[in-house]
């Protein structure tokens, strides 16, 4: 039976001389993989879409879907949104390469996820359309948003009263805790800052230097491991590092 639905590009690998197996985070039925024949050619002028199929990208797709293959097939496909920047500027195409990794380790299950969808979506349009100026925090925002969305969201926030950020509870708390999983009263304001930001001016207002940043991630991702069973390091940290300088 054939659907409409968006989706994002997560990630694609070659199959045969033409063919390309693409896992796409679907808004109608979740992440799942698909077999696009003919995706590949040697042929310079051939005019294949394959490249409309590079993680990242936002597509409209018409699908065949069964409930109980694991393969499915995707019948037509265009681009959903067509970026403006993101492809073409070294710094966001890291970011963005991040957030599709970060993603594919927290999707495992072919289940329908609106809300986490639309928020996926929106990040990617959200780094296109940003200035560079905010871009260093916008990783940093959308693990902390990530988390929310997969069910174990920080809850409270920094103030005089509660200096410490307990990873492992998800809290902010007045003493520190009695294990290592918890960050200090500086990282615990940058952490509340950047979970009640309400646009780009107010991301673009919170001052970090690299090693802030850098140790401020590394925190988050540790907070996906307590939470997240089977949740594994992600390759592209150190290259956003190096490329973001941030």
């Amino acid at each position: 039976m054939l659907h409409k639905t968006r989706g994002i590009v997560l990630r694609q690998v070659k199959y045969g001389d033409t063919s390309l197996i693409v896992s796409i985070f679907t808004e109608l039925f979740g992440v799942q993989s698909y077999m696009v024949n003919g995706a590949r050619s040697s042929k310079p002028k051939s005019g294949g879409k394959g490249n409309l199929l590079q993680p990242g990208n936002i597509l409209e797709l018409v699908v065949y879907h069964h409930e109980q293959k694991n393969m499915q097939r995707i019948s037509e496909f265009k681009l959903g949104y067509i970026f403006t920047s993101l492809h073409f500027n070294v710094v966001k195409n890291t970011v963005s390469l991040y957030m599709i990794e970060l993603l594919q380790k927290c999707l495992k299950q072919p289940e329908q996820q609106l809300e986490l969808y639309y928020f996926a979506e929106n990040m990617l349009q959200l780094l296109d359309q940003a200035p560079l100026s905010v871009v260093a925090n916008l990783p940093l925002y959308f693990t902390l948003q990530l988390s929310s969305h997969m069910g174990f969201q920080i809850s409270g926030q920094y103030s005089e009263y509660t200096h410490y950020l307990d990873l492992k509870e998800g809290v902010f708390t007045d003493l520190p805790p009695h294990h290592p999983y918890h960050l200090d009263a500086q990282n615990s304001e940058f952490t509340s800052q950047l979970l009640y930001a309400k646009d780009t001016t107010t991301l673009g207002h919170i001052i970090m230097n690299k090693d802030q940043r850098r140790k401020l991630l590394y925190a988050y991702l540790d907070f996906f491991k307590l939470h997240l069973a089977e949740f594994t390091d992600l390759h592209s940290p150190p290259i956003l590092h190096e490329i973001l300088d941030a």
